[in-house]
């Protein structure tokens, strides 16, 4: 296994790490639309961009893309926001990976979305 670790994108907020790579398989933690200075931008749309930002900065760190990208699992505080957050995720994974999205009670920091990424190396 391979750490992977940016600058680029925040640190993690508990005992995980920002991602690994597994036998040319990159698995991205979730991301949550944090700013590597911790601010957190307004609304669904400003969010999930950057939720799909740190996704890419982690990928790029692994020597990955996100046009490599297999499979998603997306969080959202809302379902009233799906269409939204998928107007944003579309312009990210023009590949249109495996996708698994679901409403969960709440998230960390309060959060309207999360990201997390298994990509090819």
């Amino acid at each position: 296994m391979k750490l992977i670790n940016t600058s680029k994108a925040p640190g993690a907020i508990g005992p995980y790490v920002q991602g690994y790579i597994v036998n040319d398989i990159v698995y991205t933690s979730g991301q949550i639309p944090a700013r590597v200075d911790g601010s957190i931008p307004e609304g669904i749309s400003e969010q999930t961009k950057q939720s799909c930002e740190n996704v890419k900065a982690i990928l790029e760190e692994a020597g990955s893309s996100l046009e490599k990208v297999i499979k998603t699992t997306c969080f959202l505080s809302d379902m009233d926001n799906f269409a939204a957050f998928n107007e944003v995720y579309a312009t990210y994974f023009i590949n249109k990976p495996a996708r698994s999205c679901v409403a969960v009670k709440t998230l960390p920091k309060g959060v309207l979305c999360e990201i997390e990424a298994i990509a090819e190396v």
